[in-house]
């Protein structure tokens, strides 16, 4: 079924994503009836990849489940994480070494930049948003907001080890040096939106210069930081190096999260409080992502790199996963300039990338496509630009089919 040429699920996924933007006081209500709504065409009209009907559909979840249980369990990990980060007081020690002016801000950007070029972009957002809170007294604008994501999301767009997408196209044979090329536009990217970024929350609320001569980090806390993260990058490496053959057979990263938070429960408390919360904004993304599961993406145009471009407006609304499964499957791509459009692209809107829903779950104010549009409108300039100076830097060369 088709309305105006257009097959009734992009349908349905568009009217959810309307919802998204209008009411996003009830996002979480509006994500499963687009969840449920899809699912039911799909049981009833359509069917799915795996068959058709109910056993079509349980069918579709099995394939799905662990990329659902990964990222549930990244998000709810991480929160608590970020939690461990900033009662280390780490971040209220941060302004003795920064800047003091809109260019304290800038650096603290650069520091989410690197973070995630060798951890994964949700942990750097949320260790971000820590940092933030702590540095401008909890009054952080929306548009520096976006501009953390931005700065996560173009940190891994570079490194393999550093987004799921990147880690995809390496487990199908990319070389991680195609991937690394996507650097030429992500530090431009960082450049413009990072520039602006920092002047609007300076002009909001500058960085708290305060004496903290008396506070102390805690350094158990920063270990148990340390230890998730790295428990995290060496299972990803690991599982995607040496049992690749089992990474889509169980949640492998999700776990180690888990396992390193459990260990270290009788060092140093969590803050379990925050999971209802937390767990909220995380089954809003999750039904975001089973929803374009669900979609016939089969039908993209041919690879180029005004597609490449066209791709990252997309990933802003439609999850990045399937469309770089989907590149993969369809080849002709210059992964470096795929790699950076999916990746950066989804900064564009709050929902658009799994680091933008985790910061917002930290800061529900940055829930309103409008708001995030607004404020955060460098964010587009910022990728727009970096893709032109990658055009001119390096040229497009597409690969075979892999």
């Amino acid at each position: 079924m088709t309305l105006f040429g257009i097959p009734l699920e992009f349908v349905l996924f568009a009217a959810t994503l309307l919802g998204v933007a209008l009411l996003h006081d009830h996002t979480l209500y509006v994500g499963l009836a687009g969840l449920g709504s899809i699912s039911l065409y799909k049981i009833a009209v359509t069917g799915f990849k795996t068959g058709p009907g109910l056993a079509g559909f349980a069918g579709h979840l099995g394939h799905e489940w662990v990329t659902i249980a990964n990222l549930f369990c990244l998000l709810m990990g991480f929160a608590l994480l970020s939690r461990h980060f900033e009662k280390s007081h780490v971040p209220v020690l941060l302004p003795k070494y920064l800047p003091d002016d809109w260019k304290g801000g800038f650096v603290m950007l650069v520091m989410v930049f690197v973070l995630s070029s060798f951890l994964d972009n949700i942990a750097a957002a949320l260790i971000g948003g820590a940092m933030a809170h702590q540095l401008f007294r909890a009054k952080v604008h929306i548009g520096f907001l976006a501009a953390i994501v931005a700065a996560s999301n173009a940190g891994g767009s570079g490194s393999v080890v550093g987004d799921t997408t990147t880690t995809m196209l390496w487990i199908a044979g990319v070389s991680p040096v195609q991937v690394f090329e996507a650097y030429a536009a992500a530090g431009v990217a960082l450049l413009v939106t990072g520039v602006v970024a920092a002047k609007q929350q300076h002009a909001h609320s500058p960085i708290l210069k305060t004496s903290h001569a008396h506070t102390r980090a805690d350094w158990l806390r920063v270990g148990i930081v340390a230890l998730i993260l790295i428990s995290a990058m060496v299972t990803n490496v690991v599982v995607n190096t040496r049992f690749t053959h089992l990474a889509d057979a169980f949640p492998f990263l999700g776990v180690a999260v888990w396992v390193a938070l459990l260990v270290t429960v009788k060092i140093r408390r969590p803050d379990w409080e925050i999971m209802p919360e937390t767990a909220k904004g995380s089954v809003f993304l999750l039904s975001l992502v089973l929803c374009a599961s669900m979609m016939p993406v089969e039908q993209l145009p041919a690879a180029s790199a005004m597609t490449t471009l066209q791709l990252g407006f997309v990933s802003a609304v439609f999850d990045n996963i399937p469309l770089t499964a989907l590149a993969i499957k369809q080849g002709g791509y210059d992964w470096g300039y795929l790699a950076y459009a999916v990746g950066f692209g989804g900064s564009m809107i709050w929902f658009g990338s799994s680091a933008g829903v985790a910061l917002s779950n930290m800061y529900p104010e940055a829930k309103s496509v409008v708001n995030w549009l607004k404020h955060g409108w460098h964010v587009v300039l910022a990728y727009v630009v970096g893709f032109a100076v990658m055009s001119l830097l390096i040229t497009w060369h597409p690969d075979l089919p892999l």
